[in-house]
């Protein structure tokens, strides 16, 4: 696991601004740094150390040193390949994963993507050629942003690398906030700034001698598989998960697993155990707050396995200590609040060992969202065409009123039943919906997004979608947006802030595309989420894990804005500094200050808008340096 960075163009590239990135995402790599350069290309690299700790160091060079490759993420068979690759004639000189990647270029060129099973975001300069290659992983584990101007190209894993040169405006894209707004994360292919861009899931950037073009290389087969019964199924699931939670073990520096007590988490934690010699080490947060605190499912867990199980209980006032860190280490407004107690699980984490296994990706997989369910269930209640206009209408003006909570529920019912599926799903997946954001907007911010539709993104998604029914594809909408723009995004930036590798069994290639081709009422029974993998895992876990209630990685985000968060957030959204940006009607702010305590939405809307300004004093307005954060006060971020 590493940082990577780099410049390539047609005139000589200045090395040392790759050093400098590289120092800026010096926490993704703390044990070593290595660099190329040439007349036409500098790479740069910060190493994790997890896999030929002595040996491994980069960037790592094809016989005759003409390819060169820096490397972020873990290839889970470059065993199997480098015994290919050597019976083909290949020399190697380590024994790391990220050497196979310049005689996998040799043999394969840009196609060599399609024989790597792992998560990984790496860049091979093609000295010879004057070619670039950099790839990003079929579901966006591992980030990687980019930036084309005229004929050179510069790349990182972490956005603050880029725009720390000074001659990158830091121009705010109100399509990315925009788009932001709506889901409380940008999307890929947008960055928060104008002229930045990340490389989607999936894709392969080529530049050639200051050319540059894009290919997507994956997207989630849905053929159907042949399983005759979901006895047959349920074997199937226990054995590709211990399988990919094997390759995952692979690790010459300690292992753990988080263990939030929910289903996902709790069947890694059983594959681990089955397939080590020694306990696993588990670490679980909670809250001292009943409704969000699901210690006691991880802590049965933990005894049914005899882990070594950690715990660390998170309160408000500790949220507001670390907002400061966490905002920084993100770079754009990110406002999935479930990164505070992330953050936290990193860090307990790091304290014991480097690599953790994961339940990331369990829902994408086989269907665990209450959203698959109601979908199904409005679906069954379709509107006729003509009483669409009139429910979406009435469901708007009740959702958007001020007739208490319940009243907007009714009204959000009523909306969803008048939209398309595509349009009911982006609104069941958005926080402020198109009617919110034109009231919040000034009139300047308006005209800026004019015609976007930030439901697009969905819609294009579901449209182009190979599944044919409709659980699995609301599914692989998820792993097209979801996913990699937000839970990915999370893990990654959090665990990474602590020098930590995550691990996502569950998002091994050839389970998610074994798992796709299965019949959606597999997974989704009813009202009955994630069906088959609790068939699956009944022989593991626990009756009362996998019927209970899923809860998901909730905080207590209310309680906060009303206590610890009010002053801050008051003061930060209604300053003369958060007014002259004219993005954002005061009287509608102050509207949010007001109500937030009135339910859910409102909490996370004004999340949003808080996460956006302290992003904007932390970041847009000063440096991303993550050594140096602000108090968590206002003054301190007016600073």
């Amino acid at each position: 696991m590493c940082g990577v960075a780099g410049i390539v163009s047609t005139s000589p590239p200045d090395p040392e601004h790759v050093r400098m990135m590289c120092r800026l995402i010096a926490h993704r790599g703390p044990d070593g740094e290595g660099f190329h350069t040439d007349a036409h290309a500098a790479l740069g690299m910060r190493r994790l150390a997890i896999i030929d700790v002595a040996g491994g160091d980069q960037p790592v060079y094809n016989e005759d040193g003409t390819v060169a490759a820096v490397f972020n993420g873990e290839i889970y068979n470059f065993a199997e390949l480098r015994e290919r690759l050597v019976g083909r004639g290949h020399r190697f000189t380590t024994n790391s994963d990220t050497e196979v990647l310049v005689h996998l270029y040799e043999e394969h060129g840009e196609d060599l993507v399609g024989h790597l099973r792992g998560m990984f975001a790496f860049a091979i300069w093609d000295a010879a050629r004057r070619r670039l290659l950099l790839a990003r992983d079929r579901v966006g584990k591992k980030p990687l942003y980019y930036r084309q101007a005229g004929t050179s190209l510069s790349f990182a894993s972490e956005l603050k690398a880029l725009v720390a040169d000074p001659s990158v405006p830091r121009e705010l894209d109100p399509v990315a906030l925009h788009h932001y707004l709506t889901y409380q994360y940008v999307p890929a292919p947008w960055s928060i700034y104008r002229g930045i861009a990340k490389l989607p899931p999936g894709h392969l950037l080529v530049w050639d001698q200051g050319n540059v073009r894009l290919r997507r290389y994956w997207k989630l087969d849905f053929t159907p598989r042949r399983v005759h019964s979901e006895r047959e199924a349920s074997a199937q699931v226990r054995q590709l998960l211990l399988d990919a939670t094997r390759v995952r073990m692979v690790s010459e520096r300690p292992l753990g697993a988080f263990l939030s007590g929910g289903i996902d988490s709790s069947a890694v934690v059983a594959a681990m155990a089955r397939l080590s010699d020694q306990p696993v080490k588990t670490f679980c947060i909670g809250f001292d707050d009943q409704r969000y605190d699901e210690r006691s499912y991880a802590a049965t867990v933990a005894r049914r396995y005899g882990t070594d199980h950690h715990e660390f209980v998170v309160a408000g006032s500790s949220a507001l200590e670390v907002l400061p860190t966490v905002t920084r280490h993100f770079d754009e407004p990110f406002a999935d609040s479930s990164a505070i107690p992330s953050f936290f699980v990193a860090e307990l984490s790091r304290r014991h060992v480097t690599v953790v296994l994961n339940g990331d990706g369990g829902d994408e997989c086989f269907g665990g969202y209450r959203r698959y369910a109601y979908m199904k269930r409005v679906g069954r209640m379709q509107a006729p065409d003509p009483l669409r206009g009139v429910l979406s209408r009435i469901g708007s003006a009740l959702a958007q009123g001020r007739s208490g909570p319940r009243v907007r529920r009714v009204g959000r019912g009523l909306r969803l039943l008048g939209e398309t599926p595509q349009h009911r799903y982006a609104s069941l997946m958005s926080y402020f919906t198109s009617e919110g954001k034109e009231a919040l907007y000034t009139e300047a911010m308006q005209e800026q997004v004019a015609g976007v539709d930030s439901y697009e993104l969905v819609g294009q998604a579901f449209d182009t979608s190979r599944a044919d029914e409709d659980v699995n594809r609301l599914m692989d909408v998820d792993v097209n947006t979801y996913l990699p723009g937000d839970l990915l995004v999370k893990v990654d930036i959090t665990t990474m802030a602590h020098s930590l590798e995550a691990r996502s069994p569950f998002l091994d290639h050839h389970l998610m595309e074994w798992a796709a081709g299965l019949p959606g009422r597999w997974k989704v029974d009813g009202q009955v989420t994630k069906a088959l993998l609790k068939k699956a895992m009944a022989p593991w876990l626990p009756s009362e894990l996998l019927h209970r209630p899923k809860a998901g990685f909730g905080v207590p985000l209310a309680d906060w804005l009303r206590c610890e968060l009010r002053p801050l957030a008051h003061d930060l959204l209604t300053d003369h500094t958060a007014r002259s940006r004219g993005l954002f009607r005061p009287e509608v702010v102050r509207g949010l200050l007001q109500d937030h305590d009135e339910g859910r939405d409102r909490s996370t809307r004004l999340w949003s808008l808080l996460q956006f300004e302290l992003w904007h004093r932390t970041c847009a307005e000063s440096s991303c340096d993550t050594a140096t954060a602000a108090p968590a006060t206002a003054q301190g971020y007016r600073g």
